[in-house]
C-alpha cells in the first residue's frame, strides 16, 4: 500500500532532532538581538507533514517601526548559521522573507515577522488531519509528487504545502465516496482520482475553492463582486482563516501544475486498467514509481542524518525510490473491469451548484479498494 511509502518517508526521530537544533541555533542568534522576542515554527514541520528536504518556517513576533529583515541576515552570517551564498532577503515579497540554508544540516529556513495566521494554519491543519486520517499519506505523495518536478515553491509560481493540503480537503469534502472519511480508505484510489479532479475537471478558470462550512465550490464572478479583491487568481483558494485571502494568488504558474496532475492520472490511470496484466514482468513494475522517485541522494542524506543525531540501533537500511512497487492483481482487475461494465457510476456532487462549476464524470477506476493493493517494499 502507499501506506508503506507514507510510513517511509514520514520524519524519523532523529530528523526531528536535527530540525529542532537547527531551530535552537537561529532562536538563539535572535534572542541575542531582541531578548523579548518570541519565535515560533509552523508551516510543515509543526504538522508533521515535511518530507526529509523540506523547509522548516519560523516566525518571530516583536516590536519594530520596519521590519529587521537585513539585521537579522546579517547577524545570522556572522554567527555562521549560513553564508552570503546560502542566505537571500526577500523584501518586496507579498509577505517578506530571509530564506537560508543552515550550514551544518543544509536545512533550508524561511524566517517571517509578525505573521499570525502561519501558526493558525498550523492548527487548522492538525484539527484536519484528525477528521481526515488519510490525509496525511495523500499530501505526502503529492508533496513529493510537486518537489521533484520543481512545482512547489510558491516563489517560483508552484504550489505551497499550505495550498496543496486545501486543495486535498476540498477533495475529500466533496468527494462521493463514502470511505473518503476512514483511515481504512484506499490511498491509491482517492490518489488517481485527486489527479483525475484537479488534472481534468476543474474549472481553474471559473471555480474557486472553499473549505468553510462542509466546503464548496465558488463562482470567481462572485468573489469578485463580493470582495475588495481587484481580481481573483488562477488558483483562487479562499483562506478558511481569512476570507479576503487568496491563498492560491502567487501560484502563477499551476497550469503547468495541471498538466503534470493530468500526466500522471494517465499515468496510473493506465497502469490499473485491465490490460496492465497483459504486460510483460507486471509483477515486478513499479506503478507508484512511474510518477514518484525518491533520489539516491536523499537516502545517503537521511543515512548521514541517522548516523550523527540516531542511535545506531535505530539505523535503518536506505531505500531506492524503485525499489517501492505498486502492485496490482491481474484477478483483482478482472473483478474490477466486471463491475464497471456492469454499472456506470457518475461523480455525485456536494450541490447542485457545485455541478455547473466543476465538469461531472464517470469515474474510471472501480470504487473497489482491492483496485490498488499493496506496496511492496524490495
Amino acid at each position: 500500500m502507499i501506506n508503506d511509502f507514507y510510513k517511509h518517508m514520514s520524519p524519523r526521530e532523529e530528523e526531528e532532532r536535527m530540525r529542532m537544533e537547527v531551530v535552537d541555533r537561529i532562536e538563539r542568534v535572535i534572542k541575542d538581538l531582541w531578548p523579548t522576542a518570541d519565535v515560533q515554527v509552523f508551516g510543515s514541520f509543526s504538522t508533521g507533514l515535511y518530507l526529509p528536504t523540506s523547509d522548516i518556517d519560523l516566525v518571530v513576533f516583536g516590536n519594530w517601526e520596519n521590519l529587521p529583515l537585513w539585521t537579522l541576515e546579517e547577524a545570522l552570517r556572522k554567527k555562521n548559521v549560513t553564508d552570503e551564498n546560502s542566505i537571500k532577503v526577500l523584501d518586496k515579497a507579498t509577505v517578506p522573507i530571509i530564506k537560508l540554508t543552515d550550514f551544518r544540516t543544509e536545512v533550508k529556513v524561511d524566517i517571517s515577522f509578525n505573521v499570525k495566521n502561519g501558526v493558525k494554519a498550523a492548527l487548522l491543519i492538525k484539527d484536519y488531519k484528525k477528521k481526515y486520517p488519510v490525509l496525511p499519506k495523500l499530501v505526502l505523495v503529492l508533496k513529493q509528487f510537486l518537489l521533484q518536478r520543481d512545482l512547489n515553491e510558491v516563489f517560483t509560481g508552484g504550489i505551497g504545502s499550505y495550498s496543496l493540503f486545501l486543495m486535498a480537503v476540498s477533495f475529500l469534502q466533496l468527494h462521493y465516496r463514502e470511505d473518503a472519511c476512514s483511515p481504512n480508505a484506499n490511498v491509491g484510489v482517492l490518489l488517481i482520482e485527486f489527479f483525475e479532479l484537479y488534472g481534468r475537471h476543474f474549472n481553474y478558470l471559473k471555480t474557486g475553492i472553499r473549505i468553510k462550512d462542509g466546503g464548496s465550490y465558488v463562482a470567481k464572478d462572485e468573489v469578485q463582486k463580493s470582495t475588495d479583491l481587484y481580481r481573483p487568481s488562477m488558483l483562487f483558494i479562499e483562506d478558511p482563516l481569512a476570507p479576503d485571502n487568496d491563498v492560491g494568488r502567487s501560484s502563477y504558474g499551476v497550469l503547468q501544475v495541471k498538466q503534470a496532475f493530468d500526466y500522471a492520472y494517465i499515468v496510473l490511470n493506465h497502469a490499473v486498467s485491465p490490460i496492465a496484466k497483459y504486460y510483460p514482468n507486471n509483477e515486478s513494475e513499479s506503478i507508484l514509481g512511474r510518477i514518484i522517485r525518491v533520489t539516491q541522494e536523499v537516502a545517503e542524506y537521511r543515512d548521514w542524518i541517522t548516523k550523527l543525531w540516531g542511535p545506531q540501533s535505530q539505523n535503518e537500511p536506505a531505500l531506492n525510490g524503485n525499489d517501492v512497487t505498486l502492485l496490482v492483481k491481474p484477478q483483482q482487475l478482472d473483478e474490477c473491469n466486471n463491475n464497471l461494465t456492469e454499472e456506470v457510476t457518475a461523480s455525485h456532487s456536494k450541490t447542485s451548484s457545485n455541478s455547473s462549476l466543476v465538469s461531472s464524470s464517470s469515474s474510471t477506476v472501480s470504487s473497489s479498494s482491492d483496485v490498488v493493493s499493496f506496496v511492496t517494499l524490495k
